[in-house]
C-alpha cells in the first residue's frame, strides 16, 4: 500500500469513529446554522488554505441571518462569534465554560510552543501565570515601562531618518517592537543590525500564528496524526514543525539565559524577569516553577509583542496615506500641544485626544488579530435555541465587530473623528463603541499586555506623524500619446493571512517634515536652546 492511501485510511477511519460517537452523544436542539458539511471534511473545502477567512464567516451570517455560525472542520465543531454582544454573553459572562485552549497538536505538541500562556489550556499553572503578568503590566504598574517604550521610539525615529526607504519601514518597525520587548521584558539590548532576538522572534512568531488557526493543518483535526512519519506523502506538516521547534526553543531559551547572565553579573538593569527572580530569590523556599513560571510567561510576551505592534503601526501608516487629512489634523495637534524642543511624551497624551482617537482607529480599522486565538469548549452549552456541542473551538470574529455598520457608521472608513465629540473635541466612546471591545480578546483570556501594547503604539504614531510627512509614491510613464507624465502608484493593502495579519511591503515616501524635526531626532528629543 502505497504512503498517501495510508495516510487517507488512517484519517478516514479516524473520523468515521469521531462521527460515530458524536451522533451517539449529541443532544435534540439544533446546532447554529451554517454551511452544510460533506461527508469526512466538513467544510474544509469551503475555506481557504490558511484556514483564515473572517470575510467568510461575515457571508456566513449574512446568509443564515444568523450572528453565530457553526462551521465543521473535519468532525471538529468550529462555532463562529459575529457581534461583541454574543461574545461577551459567551466568553465573558460564561468564562467558566469557555475560557479552555484546544489541543493545538501542531504548535504546541509537535512545534514545542507549550510555553505559550496564550496556548495553555484554563487551570490553575496558567493562573499562575497569568497571576505574575497581571502584577506587572495592569494599568498602573505598566507604566514603568513607558522609559523602554520611549527609548525605543526615538531609535525608530533615527532608523526612519538614516534609512527612509518605504521597503524599510516594516523592518524599521519590527526592530522597535524587538527592542521594547526585549528591554522591558528581559533587559537586553538589541544590535542595531542583524540581530539574533529580532530574527528569531520575527520567524518564531509568524510560525505560531500561522499553525493557531483553525483549519490551517490537519493534525488539529486529527491529533492522531502526529504519530505519522515525516516521509509519508502529505505529511509535510511534520518537516514544519521540526523546523519550527528550533525556533520556539529559542524563543524560549536565547533571551531568558541573556537576562540571567544580566542578573548574575550584578547589573541592575530593571525588567519583567529580573524582578521576578528576585521575587524568587528572597522566598522563605526555593521553587523551581516559579523560575518555569517566570520563563515561559516572558517568553510569551517576546511572543506576542513582536508582530502585533508592528501590525497596528504600518496599518496606521497604509490609513494616513490613503486620508491624508487625518495625517494632517493629528499633525495640527501636536503641533499646537507639544512643546517646542520636544518630541511627543506620554505627558502629553490627556491635551491630544485626536492622536488617541487615530491609535484607536488604526486598531479598528485594520483588526491586529481579525480573529481571536480559539477558545475551547470542554462540556456542552445552550444559547439561544442552540446547543453548543462539547468540544466546540469557539472564536470571536473580531474584524465582522469592528467592522459592523450596527456600531460603527461607515465602517471601512478610516475615521478617527467617529471618537471624537464635535462640540467639546474631546474623546466620546458614546458616539461610537471603544475598539477594545473585541480588539484584545475576550474574557479571561483577555490579553494581559494591552495597556503596555497601546502605550507603544500610541507613542509611535504620536512621534512619526510629529516628525515625518508620509505620501504615496509617484512614477513616471508613457501616455497613450508617447508623452510622459506622472502618476500615483495606488496601495493594494495586501496582508500577509495568520492570527496577526501583517502588512506586505508597499511603496510610499517618508521625509521629515523640517530641518528643525531631524535635529531634534538625532539630539534625541530634546532641544531647549534651538
Amino acid at each position: 500500500m502505497s504512503g498517501p492511501t495510508i495516510f487517507l485510511s488512517i484519517s478516514i477511519a479516524l473520523l468515521t469513529i469521531r462521527f460515530v460517537v458524536r451522533r451517539v452523544k449529541r443532544s435534540a436542539l439544533p446546532l447554529p446554522p451554517g454551511p452544510r458539511p460533506l461527508p469526512f471534511i466538513g467544510n474544509l473545502h469551503q475555506l481557504p488554505p490558511s484556514g483564515i477567512d473572517w470575510e467568510q464567516y461575515r457571508k456566513w451570517s449574512k446568509e443564515y441571518d444568523s450572528d453565530i455560525i457553526f462551521v465543521n472542520l473535519a468532525g471538529t465543531p468550529l462555532v463562529v462569534l459575529n457581534s461583541s454582544n454574543i461574545a461577551t454573553d459567551l466568553l465573558e459572562h460564561r468564562s467558566s465554560l469557555y475560557s479552555g485552549r484546544p489541543r493545538f497538536t501542531m504548535s504546541v505538541e509537535l512545534m514545542g510552543f507549550d510555553f505559550n500562556v496564550g496556548s495553555m489550556d484554563y487551570g490553575s499553572f496558567w493562573r499562575k501565570h497569568r497571576k505574575i503578568m497581571h502584577q506587572s503590566f495592569h494599568p498602573t504598574a505598566a507604566k514603568q515601562f513607558r522609559p523602554n517604550i520611549t527609548k525605543a521610539t526615538q531609535n525608530i525615529l533615527k532608523r526612519f531618518l538614516d534609512e527612509p526607504h518605504p521597503h524599510e519601514i516594516i523592518s524599521h518597525l519590527r526592530y522597535m517592537a524587538g527592542e521594547t520587548i526585549l528591554s522591558l521584558t528581559y533587559g537586553v539590548e538589541i544590535q542595531p543590525t542583524d540581530d539574533p532576538y529580532i530574527k528569531i522572534s520575527t520567524e518564531g512568531a509568524h510560525s505560531l500564528m500561522l499553525a493557531s488557526v483553525p483549519g490551517t493543518f490537519f493534525v488539529d483535526a486529527l491529533p492522531s496524526l502526529k504519530y505519522i512519519p515525516e516521509w509519508i506523502p502529505g505529511a509535510s506538516f511534520q518537516r514544519k514543525a521540526r523546523k519550527w521547534r528550533v525556533l520556539a526553543r529559542g524563543m524560549l531559551e536565547m533571551p531568558f539565559a541573556a537576562s540571567k547572565e544580566i542578573l548574575e553579573s550584578g547589573k541592575n538593569t530593571p525588567s519583567f524577569v529580573a524582578g521576578n527572580l528576585r521575587n524568587i530569590e528572597k522566598g522563605a523556599k526555593y521553587n523551581p516553577e516559579q523560575e518555569v513560571v517566570t520563563k515561559n510567561s516572558a517568553a510569551t510576551l517576546f511572543v506576542a509583542g513582536s508582530d502585533t505592534t508592528v501590525s497596528a503601526i504600518t496599518s496606521c501608516i497604509l490609513g494616513l496615506l490613503e486620508y491624508p487629512n487625518v495625517m494632517r489634523k493629528a499633525r495640527a495637534e501636536l503641533d499646537r500641544v507639544v512643546q517646542p524642543g520636544y518630541l511627543p511624551a506620554f505627558d502629553d497624551q490627556p491635551s491630544l485626544p485626536y492622536t488617541t482617537a487615530l491609535a484607536k482607529e488604526t486598531l479598528r480599522w485594520r483588526a491586529v488579530a481579525p480573529i481571536t486565538v480559539p477558545h475551547f469548549l470542554a462540556e456542552e452549552d445552550q444559547y439561544k435555541g442552540y446547543r453548543i456541542p462539547a468540544g466546540s473551538i469557539v472564536i470571536g470574529n473580531s474584524h465582522v465587530m469592528l467592522h459592523d455598520d450596527r456600531v460603527y457608521e461607515d465602517p471601512f472608513t478610516f475615521n478617527p473623528d467617529r471618537f471624537i465629540d464635535p462640540s467639546t473635541g474631546a474623546l466620546d466612546f458614546t458616539r461610537a463603541k471603544d475598539p477594545e471591545h473585541a480588539c484584545w480578546g475576550f474574557g479571561r483570556r483577555i490579553c494581559p499586555g494591552r495597556h503596555m501594547a497601546f502605550s507603544a503604539v500610541w507613542l509611535a504614531i504620536a512621534s512619526l506623524v510629529f516628525c515625518f510627512d508620509f505620501k504615496k509614491a509617484k512614477v513616471t510613464v508613457a501616455n497613450a500619446e508617447g508623452e510622459e507624465e506622472e502618476r500615483t502608484v495606488e496601495l493594494l493593502h495586501e496582508y500577509i493571512p495568520a492570527l496577526v495579519q501583517m502588512p506586505k511591503p508597499f511603496e510610499c515616501v517618508v521625509k521629515p517634515r523640517s530641518r528643525e524635526k531631524e535635529d531634534l531626532i538625532r539630539l534625541g528629543g530634546q532641544a531647549d536652546e534651538m
